[in-house]
């Protein structure tokens, strides 16, 4: 996972435009789509000052002649509206049945007076003129179905596009690319569709873990190895890990079509939910890949992920996501990437292993293991903001004392997120609930009661037997 904001691009996003605006937007709080009039009062209007209003807009324009659009360019002129932020696509559906209709996304100042004859003018030449209203906090799913609007690449290491890629002079390996790549597009929350995999990685890891490796993931590897067909001679489909992980510990695996943004990887991780490639990296740099591949995600992210206290963990880095700004998500993304990428920990006096980019390396892993590296211990606040390395090894590492002394520390980091709510997740319908209001918060402690009760029920048939 990649987590600089400047670097995301549209590359493979298949949703609205209404969305991807929503992610590029600076230091606003999100939006999400209205049919409601141009009227400051419904909340059109986010930002007001010096007699100006911020306000953004969503219209469509026929493709099949240019007037339109050179219209509501005049109108822009003539009422002095300050463009901040501009989109185009093709709509998905077009009235005249030849070149697609576009829909347009813009964000603009224009004098207060003014606003009502603004969007009044614009109705005149565009088509579905909506106005969009500010939100409290940036959109984020509340049910697993949602994930399927999570999906934002950014196209850094992408082999199509970056010539330092080893696969950029490959035909038949882009290409197999591009057919995994549209099997994750195609997906929706569900069943884990099958790709065919090639290549051998796993026997020079394997022979390195034990000594390097914390206990956990040697544990799951184990498992792996006996129920999913782990070894040296073949790939696991995603559809049998996937199964694994539910069982072990309520995760499953989506596929996804590349490296995605901060905000969507992270919102996953909060209904445990992993989003996993399926492409595998070039066999000219087989014990390295700039991108995440199926080596690196089984390698390394699958077997942490069987562990019970490394999921919960892992979630709780998701729930703190949700709805956090753009600069506590960059600050969250690299809590993960030092310690779910990159973490160390202390197991019997010895540092051991369990971040995945390490695990998936054998380069790094025994680079991290050596006397070489700078330690640090764990703490949030720090790690928060120490800058990072995707180019070459970490120049720092931070060790932790145990899983759950790095899940109390990221719960009260997390706590300091500046939210007007507070999510909690339920297991039972697979959502996300806000807990916004008094009444909801109530409606959760008495369910948590009802758990307390059933524990000292317990409790008491133990020390009566």
């Amino acid at each position: 996972m990649k987590t600089d904001g400047a670097t995301q691009a549209l590359g493979g996003r298949k949703q609205s435009l209404i969305e991807d605006a929503r992610r590029e937007r600076i230091g606003s709080g999100s939006a999400g789509p209205s049919a409601g009039p141009s009227r400051s009062g419904n909340g059109a209007v986010f930002e007001e000052k010096d007699g100006t209003v911020t306000v953004s807009v969503l219209f469509a324009l026929s493709n099949e002649k240019n007037s339109g659009f050179f219209q509501t360019g005049k109108i822009f002129e003539t009422f002095e509206a300050k463009l901040l932020h501009v989109e185009s696509r093709p709509r998905r559906k077009s009235k005249f049945g030849g070149l697609p209709d576009l829909e347009f996304f813009m964000s603009c100042e224009v004098h207060r007076s003014d606003l009502d004859v603004f969007i009044n003018s614009l109705k005149r030449v565009a088509d579905d003129v909506r106005t969009v209203p500010e939100e409290k906090a940036p959109w984020f799913p509340r049910q697993i179905k949602d994930l399927d609007r999570c999906n934002l690449l950014i196209t850094k290491f992408d082999p199509d596009l970056h010539c330092d890629h080893p696969g950029y002079n490959d035909s038949e390996y882009r290409k197999r690319r591009a057919a995994i790549s549209e099997l994750a597009f195609r997906y929706k929350q569900g069943d884990v569709p099958s790709a065919a995999y090639r290549r051998k990685v796993y026997q020079q890891l394997r022979s390195v873990y034990p000594s390097l490796a914390c206990r956990q993931f040697l544990d799951s590897l184990q498992q792996l190895e006996d129920e999913c067909g782990y070894g040296g001679d073949c790939i696991p489909q995603l559809r049998d890990v996937s199964a694994f992980l539910k069982e072990k510990t309520g995760f499953q695996l989506r596929p996804v079509a590349g490296l995605l943004s901060a905000r969507d990887f992270l919102a996953s991780l909060a209904f445990r939910v992993f989003q996993c490639t399926q492409y595998i990296r070039h066999p000219s740099s087989p014990m390295h890949s700039p991108e995440p591949d199926c080596c690196h995600e089984l390698l390394g992210h699958i077997p942490m992920l069987g562990d019970r206290e490394f999921a919960q963990f892992s979630q709780e880095i998701g729930l703190a996501s949700l709805g956090a700004s753009d600069e506590e998500i960059e600050k969250l993304s690299t809590l993960y990437w030092f310690t779910v990428e990159f973490g160390l920990c202390k197991q019997n006096g010895e540092v051991k292993a369990y971040g995945a980019g390490l695990l998936s390396s054998y380069g790094e892993l025994v680079y991290a293991l050596s006397n070489e590296p700078k330690y640090k211990p764990f703490n949030p606040e720090e790690t928060a903001v120490q800058p990072y390395q995707d180019q070459t090894y970490q120049s720092v590492y931070f060790v932790s004392e145990s899983f759950e002394d790095a899940k109390v520390k990221l719960r009260k980091y997390s706590a300091n997120i500046k939210r007007p709510f507070a999510v909690r997740y339920d297991p039972f319908t697979c959502s996300v609930e806000v807990l916004d209001q008094p009444s909801k918060v109530q409606n959760a402690l008495s369910q948590v009661r009802e758990d307390l009760k059933t524990l000292h029920s317990a409790l008491e048939k133990l020390n009566s037997s």
